[in-house]
């Protein structure tokens, strides 16, 4: 009798998603969108703005307009340009500055620019485009890199994700996109997780907020995710005393390694 035929492993897509993070009057937060109900992969669920990267993150043109990313490699200049693409596109946040000036775009002038979020969301427009056009740089010295998630094997759609924080300008408020996100929140990271009825959080999400938790301030949280480079992880599922469990290394840096499929999302 034949074996049956074994489906091949979908490869991970490279993805980028980011911490935005602010101190609020109660304590650190951070931004979060609710993904669309129909949307195909985490549909309904809190979560952080992010996505795939696009073949323009690794323009070279991009590159060159990145300030503070000399020491990065091209992947991880790719990355970076997808979180602050991504994090435009889905929370209105602008990472970036005028040529030569120091300091993030304001308030008016992200507003001004909001007219390029569907069309970099829709690739009717470039972002080594908006850059040049608009004279700004991408502001990667804003980013910290902050964990790195790979999907499990046995998934249909896996994305290798790369989490990044960053700090947001006390002007920059944030707004969800109303097309992929329906809903956006500024959120205490044990907030997000501890109400579960009105909040879906899905593994990863949780597990990266109870990270962030254990910040006070954005300088403390900064300074954290600087101290030791974050590890790979890769869940996997494993059978359990009362069900399947999904399971991550325990070197990883977080205080939760295992949970039931259904807690996990």
């Amino acid at each position: 009798m034949a074996e049956p035929e074994k489906k091949p492993v979908a490869v991970p897509v490279p993805a980028a998603t980011v911490l935005m993070i602010r101190d609020g009057a109660e304590g650190l937060e951070v931004f979060m969108v609710k993904r669309h109900h129909q949307i195909d992969f985490v549909a309904g669920a809190l979560v952080f703005p992010g996505g795939k990267t696009a073949p323009g993150d690794s323009d070279a043109a991009v590159h060159e307009m990145m300030d503070c990313a000399e020491n990065w490699d091209s992947t991880m200049r790719a990355l970076g340009a997808a979180a602050i693409r991504e994090a435009v596109e889905e929370s209105g946040i602008l990472l970036a500055r005028e040529e030569g000036s120091q300091h993030l775009v304001s308030a008016d002038r992200t507003a001004a620019l909001d007219h390029y979020r569907p069309k970099l969301d829709k690739k009717e427009v470039g972002l080594a485009d908006v850059l040049r056009s608009e004279k700004l740089r991408l502001a990667c010295d804003h980013l910290v890199h902050f964990a790195h998630w790979i999907t499990p094997a046995n998934m249909p759609k896996r994305f290798d994700t790369h989490f990044f924080l960053a700090a947001a300008s006390d002007h920059h408020t944030g707004s969800h996109d109303g097309r992929e996100t329906v809903d956006s929140v500024w959120i205490g990271p044990q907030a997000a997780i501890d109400d579960r009825k009105k909040w879906n959080v899905i593994f990863p999400t949780k597990l990266n907020l109870m990270k962030l938790a254990k910040s006070k301030s954005v300088a403390d949280a900064m300074a954290a995710a600087r101290v030791e480079p974050p590890k790979s992880v890769t869940p996997w599922i494993e059978d359990g005393p009362n069900g399947q469990i999904l399971r991550i290394r325990d070197d990883a840096g977080y205080e939760q390694t295992s949970a039931s499929l259904r807690e996990a999302g």
